[in-house]
């Protein structure tokens, strides 16, 4: 099997687009995707352990890849939580997989998300990162919706080659990310 679409998209036609837009000398100045972070925090996972087990599970089936369990740093007394307890499910895409995964999200997820105009503009960091909130789990088409017990959201953050936001917005454009107008 070939490259995924999107990969073969970037090297064909955005890497030319970007370099003749942008004024860069050499094909190695376009930024690029260099990995796709994938996080679920369960607050809930205090009570119930099974539940850290259905999220990673979960972010496993949607991503393509074993997603591991995260950990408290620090214990706080308050949300009855003790250093080391698991509290969340992180998965980090990179190749292939990472294309694959973003072709997924572009074409088939976020049309699914309820009243859908684009994603938000304003969710770069500043230094040319992009993180995008998802609150339903269910978006993808991977879930099946018999089998989830409670809605939970996730962050996808993607993280690029280059420090500006303004190049980041460019590249993710270019690649088809549905921004606001």
């Amino acid at each position: 099997m070939g490259k995924p679409r999107l990969q073969q998209k970037y090297f064909q036609e955005v890497v030319p687009a970007l370099k003749k837009e942008m004024n860069y000398k050499s094909v190695m100045q376009v930024p690029k995707i260099e990995k796709i972070c994938l996080n679920q925090g369960v607050g809930a996972a205090v009570q119930d352990k099974k539940l850290i087990d259905i999220a990673v599970d979960e972010l496993t089936t949607i991503a393509g890849q074993k997603a591991v369990a995260t950990r408290a740093k620090k214990a706080i007394s308050n949300f009855k939580l003790r250093e080391n307890m698991p509290i969340g499910a992180t998965v980090t895409l990179r190749g292939k997989r990472m294309y694959e995964f973003l072709d997924r999200l572009i074409t088939i997820s976020l049309p699914r998300v309820r009243d859908f105009r684009g994603v938000s503009e304003k969710s770069f960091d500043g230094r040319g990162n992009y993180t995008l909130g998802v609150k339903e789990q269910i978006i993808f088409p991977e879930i099946s919706i018999d089998k989830v017990t409670k809605l939970t959201g996730m962050s996808i953050t993607f993280v690029t080659s280059t420090e500006s936001d303004k190049e980041a917005y460019v590249l993710l454009k270019a690649l088809g990310m549905p921004f606001k107008n």
